[in-house]
C-alpha cells in the first residue's frame, strides 16, 4: 500500500479487515513501529472523530504527530500548474507538499468539496497534488469525493455485529438535512460495501442518485419502506444531488426514519457516521436506542486509522 485515499489502495477489503480486528484485540502490539516517524496531519476542514481517532491510532504506534489547520493558520494554496500567482494564492502545491514530505513520513489530509464545480471537486486536485509532491504516503482524512477511514470502520462494524446472516442486506438510506451534504461519505461506504461483497440496496428521493462509478453493483430503490424491508443494516445519511451538482431537493415523503418505518426490518442495526442533526437526520429514540452502532463506529475509527497507518509503516520498512 502506497496510499490510502479510496478502497481502490486495498487488495482485499475483507483480509483489511480481520486486521483491524486483530489491531482492536491488542492496540499497543506495535507500539513502536512508529518509533522515530512523524505523522502530518493537514486539516482543511473541521474535524472531531477524524482528528483524535487518527492521532490516538498513531500514538498506540508510537508515531510523532504534528496538526496544522490549513484553512485558519496556512498560507493560501494554488492548485493549478502552470499558474500565475497575482491574485489571492500564496504558496503552490508543489513547494508546500514538498516541504511537508521532508518533515513528515506519513501525511494525512482532510479537503471537503465545495459543492460548486463538479468536475474541480471530483477531479481531487489537492489530495492527487498532494500524493504527487510530497513523495512519502498520503491517508485521505475524507476528500471531496471519498472517505475511505469512515468506511473502513463502517466495515469492521457490520464484521463485529453480523450474527445473523452471511450475507447480510445493507441499506443505505438519503436522510433530511438543513443543508446540503457532499456525497464522499455515501459514496465511499457504496464502494466498500461492494468491495466487500455486501448485498447493498441505497434508497434515496429521485434526483438524489449517486455517481455510478461508485454504487455499480447496488440496487437503486426510491421507495424507502421497500428498500427496508428484511435489512440487516441501516446506514443512515445525508447527501447532496450529484446529477444537479450540490443541490439539495424537498422530497415529497418525510424520509426521516421511525421505529413504525423500521419494522419492516431484520430488527436491523442503525448506523450513522457523526455528527448527526438529531430528530432531522435520525430521530432519538432510534440513535440512542440498543440497534445503535454509531457509538461503536466511532470507537472502530481509531481501529481503522490504526491498521492503516501500520500498513503505510510496514510498506515504507518493505521499500
Amino acid at each position: 500500500m502506497k496510499h490510502f485515499t479510496s478502497v481502490n489502495d486495498v487488495t482485499d477489503v475483507n483480509a483489511l479487515v480481520l486486521k483491524a480486528l486483530q489491531h482492536k484485540q491488542d492496540p499497543f502490539r506495535f507500539h513502536e513501529a512508529g518509533k522515530q516517524k512523524t505523522l502530518g496531519l493537514i486539516f482543511m476542514n473541521p474535524s472531531l472523530r477524524t482528528r483524535l481517532s487518527t492521532q490516538k491510532a498513531a500514538m498506540n504506534l508510537g508515531l510523532s504527530v504534528m496538526v496544522m489547520n490549513m484553512d485558519k493558520e496556512g498560507w493560501a494554496l494554488e492548485l493549478e500548474d502552470g499558474a500565475v500567482m497575482n491574485v489571492d494564492t500564496v504558496e503552490h502545491i508543489k513547494d508546500a507538499a514538498g516541504v511537508m514530505g521532508q518533515y513528515c513520513d506519513i501525511i494525512g489530509v482532510r479537503c471537503f468539496a465545495s459543492l460548486k464545480n463538479k468536475g474541480t471537486d471530483y477531479a481531487e486536485l489537492l489530495l492527487n497534488q498532494l500524493k504527487k509532491y510530497a513523495h512519502v504516503p498520503v491517508v485521505s482524512l475524507e476528500s471531496a469525493t471519498l472517505h475511505p477511514l469512515q468506511s473502513l470502520a463502517d466495515m469492521i462494524t457490520i464484521q463485529e455485529n453480523n450474527k445473523k446472516n452471511a450475507s447480510p442486506k445493507v441499506v443505505l438510506t438519503w436522510a433530511p438535512h438543513v443543508k446540503p451534504l457532499p456525497q464522499a461519505v455515501a459514496n465511499s461506504f457504496a464502494q466498500w460495501a461492494l468491495a466487500s461483497g455486501k448485498n447493498l440496496t441505497i434508497t434515496h428521493p429521485e434526483g438524489m442518485e449517486l455517481d455510478e462509478q461508485f454504487t455499480k453493483g447496488a440496487v437503486i430503490e426510491h421507495n424507502q419502506q421497500k428498500a427496508l424491508a428484511d435489512a440487516d443494516f441501516v446506514y443512515v445519511k445525508n447527501w447532496s444531488s450529484y446529477l444537479d451538482y450540490g443541490k439539495a431537493v424537498t422530497p415529497a415523503k418525510d424520509w426521516l426514519l421511525s421505529p413504525e418505518s423500521m419494522a419492516v426490518t431484520n430488527n436491523a442495526y442503525i448506523m450513522h457516521c457523526l455528527p448527526v442533526r438529531r430528530n432531522l437526520e435520525l430521530s432519538d429514540i432510534l440513535i440512542d436506542s440498543e440497534c445503535s452502532l454509531v457509538q461503536q463506529q466511532a470507537a472502530n475509527r481509531v481501529v481503522a486509522a490504526q491498521t492503516i497507518l501500520y500498513e503505510l509503516l510496514n510498506s515504507t520498512a518493505r521499500g
